[in-house]
């Protein structure tokens, strides 16, 4: 299940919310630490920065120190650096979506295994919760938040109420906005790595909701998408498109489905690095305009660092 891995971007984790911030600039802890000592919070003309680094191995870089950072902000650096620190074996919070539109049909069965086995390896049960979401032109809910594997099981395996109904079509966007709205959203614990698994091929006919939207959303919860696409039907789709172009605004990646053992493992480990070890950077630009103009960050890190996961910009708020 190898990564379909964006070009050597050097993009940024970028949420703005209405959140204070810890008064530090160089600090480590880990998330029962940050859990503990600080509620994070950051004011609208701030914003919070996360990535993972990575060597060549593929294992995580944790002892980055601000000084070896290059920042800017639309090619300006920033004008207050708040705060720095590495975050480590954070606990995660997991959205399990899962397209049952009649496109996916040939391949439900197999995403529901990929599905259930990282909902067995993936999350560790004393602090670990996810909720299972299945959508086709409509989502439900089938699983809500819980530690409990066999209940997260149960929902995967769960015949949705919206497969039987006569709508059709694929609400990609709504299913996707709900989740980062209503569930991840509402996450209060302030040291996470958030996440969507998202089942589908990227096609998408029938929300309300836009990518813009879908993107502001998971931006200000923080969460990355990786998404599990299967081969294309056809060369004229974009779904390909759109998956990759979601997973590189949210810090997230793209996988090929493959339910074989050694590929899901593969990607297990891939993940799991990526989210429980992080960066989290807070700063004032040099200028934020609430224009609710796109924001691009490049983000120079040393050598040692070859593999760096992280999204491409931000929306500047509306005035």
């Amino acid at each position: 299940m190898c990564a379909i891995r964006q070009a050597q971007i050097l993009c940024c984790v970028v949420t703005l919310m209405f959140l204070a911030y810890p008064h530090h600039i160089d600090s480590q802890t880990t998330a029962n630490q940050a859990a503990t000592t600080y509620g994070l919070r950051v004011s609208v003309d701030e914003v919070l920065l996360t990535f993972h680094a990575a060597d060549a191995q593929g294992l995580p870089v944790n002892n980055l120190k601000l000084d070896e950072l290059i920042l800017s902000d639309n090619g300006k650096p920033p004008r207050k650096i708040l705060a720095f620190e590495s975050l480590q074996n954070l606990p995660l919070r997991v959205g399990i979506l899962i397209d049952t539109s009649d496109s996916m049909s040939q391949d439900l069965a197999s995403n529901e295994t990929i599905a259930t086995r990282y909902s067995q390896h993936l999350l560790h049960q004393t602090t670990d919760q996810a909720f299972v979401m299945k959508f086709s032109a409509l989502s439900e809910i089938t699983q809500p938040w819980t530690a409990d594997s066999n209940a997260l099981n149960s929902g995967i395996r769960k015949f949705a109420a919206t497969r039987a109904n006569h709508i059709r079509g694929t609400g990609l966007f709504n299913a996707l906005y709900q989740a980062c709205l209503n569930q991840l959203g509402h996450v209060d614990y302030p040291g996470t790595g958030n996440l969507i698994l998202l089942f589908t091929d990227g096609e998408e006919n029938a929300s309300n909701a836009s990518l813009r939207n879908v993107i502001d959303a998971c931006q200000h919860a923080n969460t990355a998408i990786y998404a599990f696409r299967p081969e294309s039907k056809s060369s004229f789709s974009t779904g390909p498109a759109t998956l990759t172009e979601l997973a590189m605004q949210t810090g997230g990646r793209v996988f090929h489905s493959d339910d074989s053992e050694a590929a899901i493992d593969t990607d297990l480990r891939t993940i799991e690095a990526d989210r429980r070890n992080q960066y989290r950077l807070i700063y004032k630009p040099a200028e934020l305009i609430p224009n609710g103009s796109f924001h691009h960050i490049n983000l120079k890190v040393p050598e040692r660092v070859t593999n760096l996961d992280i999204r491409s910009g931000y929306y500047a708020p509306h005035s």
